[in-house]
């Protein structure tokens, strides 16, 4: 006898099943919100990131929207509080400030974050050492505007597939999603397609991408950024950049197909901005209770 009829479709953590008679509990994949600890000169902030120059600059370009009286510490124990995993601390410079303060949230919570900025091969071990998930890497192989092959297939030795998260953010140039490096001001000459996708994945356990013409800007997200990464990325993959209201979540939801995590920076409470930080995670909570879906 057959009891009606069964369904599913493969997703990028698991598979969702439908069913029609019989009530079954089928683990599925989910949005996740993905937190973030952005680091300068020791203190967290939130700075438009395409203002961003090289240290040796005088910084007065410059756009900072928030500057927190918390250290990167408390907000590694905040999201290890709320269960959060995943989350990037990203060092926007090389100073040693900085690089303490990204210590001090890998010791606050091992295991949970990810980290980047200035990772190469001789530091990235360190970096797991002390504490992170996985190292994320830029501009050490996407370097001259060229990606150096030599250079990601060193940091697959050294550090391993399943440790390295590739940053993959981009601007549009001539109608085309391009990598940038160099603090997001140097454009590659690699464009973001189910080709460099597919090749890329073979080396990495995740990407990262910000949506650099919207970062920062608190003016909307990229949605078709978002569906090009719903599309295409075959690995797990996070998306930063302009959600500025809840109903943004939700679009990224919608567009990444529901393959997409999403990162929220200056919007948040917790970073000056008017979207409430609780309201995220009461959010993020209710797309991991979908993972477990009642089928009648």
């Amino acid at each position: 006898m057959i009891l009606g009829f069964l369904q599913f479709e493969n997703r990028r953590n698991g598979f969702c099943f439908l069913a029609g008679t019989r009530r079954v509990s089928i683990h599925c994949a989910a949005v996740r919100f993905r937190p973030c600890i952005d680091i300068h000169k020791g203190k967290v902030k939130q700075i438009v990131g395409s203002t961003l120059r090289d240290s040796s600059e005088d910084g007065s370009g410059l756009v900072t929207n928030f500057e927190s009286d918390m250290s990167a510490a408390q907000f590694a124990n905040l999201y290890k509080e709320d269960d959060l995993i995943g989350g990037h601390v990203i060092m926007l410079g090389a100073d040693p400030l900085s690089k303490a303060a990204a210590t001090e949230a890998l010791h606050a919570y091992p295991g949970g974050l990810q980290v980047g900025g200035g990772i190469n091969t001789e530091n990235c071990l360190s970096y797991i050492e002390e504490g992170a998930s996985h190292v994320i890497v830029t501009s050490f192989v996407f370097s001259d505007g060229q990606m150096d092959l030599e250079r990601l297939k060193d940091l697959v030795r050294v550090v391993g597939k399943q440790r390295l998260v590739l940053d993959l953010s981009c601007r549009k140039k001539d109608g085309r999603y391009a990598i940038v490096t160099d603090r997001w001001q140097k454009f590659t000459d690699v464009y973001l397609d189910e080709k460099i996708f597919e090749f890329l994945a073979s080396f990495a356990d995740e990407f990262l991408v910000h949506g650099v013409d919207v970062e920062g800007k608190k003016l909307g997200i990229d949605e078709e950024l978002v569906q090009l990464l719903g599309e295409h990325s075959p690995i797990p993959v996070t998306y930063a950049g302009g959600v500025t209201v809840m109903e943004d979540m939700e679009k990224i939801k919608t567009a990444g197909k529901g393959r997409v995590d999403v990162t929220v920076g200056s919007a948040l409470d917790i970073f000056g901005g008017n979207l409430p930080y609780r309201d995220v995670i009461i959010w993020h909570a209710q797309q991991q209770l979908q993972q477990e879906v009642p089928i009648v």
